[in-house]
């Protein structure tokens, strides 16, 4: 029996709905709030929360000593395809070389590591 349930991933971060619009973009869904604390709850009813944090330092990639704390994985069907519109929404490539991998790590704007995983 489970002692509590999920309520929400919560990412600190300099711009709350900044980064609540990137999450928007690469995965639908509607946002909601303003100032130090914006929810976004995507389709399916998931949410991730963003919560503005003064003096925010982004985690390095890869970097033992600058731990990345926690990293989404998404699922897509087309990597390429979900890497050149994430891309434009401002994400930046992390380790994406090896093209043969089922996996690209990026950052999202306020510098959290996030993973594209092939479906």
């Amino acid at each position: 029996m489970a002692i509590a349930e999920l309520g929400a991933v919560v990412l600190d971060c300099p711009d709350p709905r900044a980064l609540a619009g990137f999450y928007a973009g690469m995965l639908g869904g509607s946002v909601e709030g303003d100032g130090d604390w914006v929810d976004l709850t995507v389709p399916g009813g998931r949410a991730l929360a963003f919560q503005a944090a003064p003096g925010f330092v982004p985690p390095k990639w890869p970097a033992p000593d600058h731990s990345q704390q926690f990293h989404l994985d998404l699922s897509v069907e087309d990597l390429d395809a979900a890497e050149a519109q994430i891309l434009a929404l401002g994400a930046k490539p992390l380790d994406t070389d090896d093209r043969s991998r089922g996996f690209r790590v990026y950052a999202d704007p306020a510098g959290h590591p996030f993973c594209l995983c092939r479906a």
